[in-house]
C-alpha cells in the first residue's frame, strides 16, 4: 500500500537533480556499499572526498572511481568513531576542497550478539560508529549547508530501525536513534525554512557485504539479500529524486506497521522468515 503510494506520487515528482559540480563525502567508502556508490556517482561530474580507516581498501575505492570517470577524488584516513578525528579531518576538507554539498553517512558494524553477550564496550562502539559518527558529521558540514540553504544529507540507517531483531540490539539501537534524529533535523529545516536542503533516510534490509558477515535470508523472495552494487543504485537514484526515505525491499514496509499490530504478529512474522536462525547461522558460531 506504502510503495504503490510512493510510486504515484513519483510519477508527478520533479526533474531529477544534477550531480555535477556537487562535492560529496562518503563515510566507509573502502568497500561494499560506500565503494559502491562512489563508483555509481564517479562518472556524474562530481568530487568525491572518502574517508575510512581501511587506508589499502580507500585507495583502491580512488583508483576504480577515478576509472569510472572522477576526475577530483580526495582520500582521507578518519576513524568516525573519534569525535576528535571526525572534527579534525573536516577542518582539512573544508581547506583543500571546499564545503560539502551531499553527505553520504554510509560507516557502520553490526557486532551480532544476544543482549546479554555484549560488553558495554560493546554497546559504546556501536553507538559511536553507527550513530555518534552521524552526529558529528552533520554538526561539522551542516552548517555551511545552511548557511547558503543548498546541500543534502543522506543516512544509511536499517530496516532493523524500524523493528528490534534478534541478536540486533545494539545494530537497532543505533539505527532507530539515526532515524530519530534525521527526522529532527528535517522537522528543523523546514520549519527554519531551509528547504534547499534534502534529506534522505536509507531503510534496507541485509545486503552482501562484510557487515553482514554471509547473512543468507531463509526467505528470499519476500526479504532478498542485496547485492551491494544494485543497493547503491537504488541510493544513487534516491538522492536523485531526493526521496526522504528509501526503504528496501518493499517488504520491509511491514517492520515499519508494528505499532499497528500486536506484538505476536510481529514475532510470528520474524518466525516465518527464520529470522533467529539465519542470525544465529551468520553470527553464533
Amino acid at each position: 500500500f506504502f510503495l504503490l503510494i510512493e510510486n504515484a506520487f513519483c510519477i508527478f515528482s520533479r526533474p531529477k537533480k544534477y550531480f555535477a559540480g556537487e562535492i560529496v563525502l562518503i563515510t566507509g567508502s573502502a568497500n561494499g556499499i560506500g565503494r559502491q556508490v562512489a563508483l555509481k556517482l564517479a562518472p556524474l561530474g562530481v568530487t568525491l572526498v572518502l574517508w575510512d580507516i581501511d587506508d589499502e581498501g580507500n585507495k583502491e575505492t580512488s583508483k576504480l572511481a577515478q576509472q569510472n570517470g572522477a576526475n577530483r577524488v580526495f582520500v582521507y584516513h578518519c576513524d568516525c568513531s573519534s569525535r576528535e578525528d571526525v572534527y579534525e579531518q573536516a577542518d582539512k576538507v573544508r581547506k583543500e576542497v571546499g564545503d560539502v554539498t551531499i553527505l553520504i553517512n554510509n560507516a557502520g558494524i553490526l557486532i551480532g550478539k544476544k543482549f546479554c553477550e555484549l560488553t558495554d564496550e560493546d554497546f559504546e562502539k556501536t553507538m559511536r560508529i553507527n550513530f555518534f559518527s552521524q552526529v558529528w558529521t552533520c554538526k561539522a558540514f551542516l552548517p555551511a549547508m545552511v548557511a547558503c540553504n543548498r546541500g543534502h544529507l543522506v543516512s544509511t540507517a536499517s530496516g532493523a530501525g524500524l523493528l528490534g531483531l534478534y541478536r540486533a540490539s545494539d545494530y537497532c539501537a543505533s539505527k532507530s536513534a539515526i532515524i530519530g534524529m534525521m527526522e529532527a533535523i528535517n522537522s528543523e529545516l523546514y520549519h527554519e525554512g531551509k528547504n534547499g536542503i534534502k534529506t534522505t533516510i536509507i531503510c534496507p534490509y541485509f545486503i552482501s557485504t562484510r557487515l553482514s558477515k554471509g547473512f543468507k535470508s531463509a526467505r528470499p523472495c519476500l526479504f532478498p539479500v542485496y547485492d551491494p552494487e544494485y543497493a547503491a543504485s537504488r541510493i544513487v537514484d534516491a538522492i536523485k529524486k531526493e526521496k526522504f526515505y528509501l526503504i528496501m525491499p518493499p517488504a520491509v514496509y511491514l517492520l515499519g506497521l508494528k505499532i499497528f499490530v500486536p506484538r505476536k504478529a510481529v514475532q510470528l512474522l520474524e518466525s516465518y522468515i527464520k529470522f533467529p536462525e539465519s542470525m544465529e547461522e551468520a553470527f553464533g558460531r
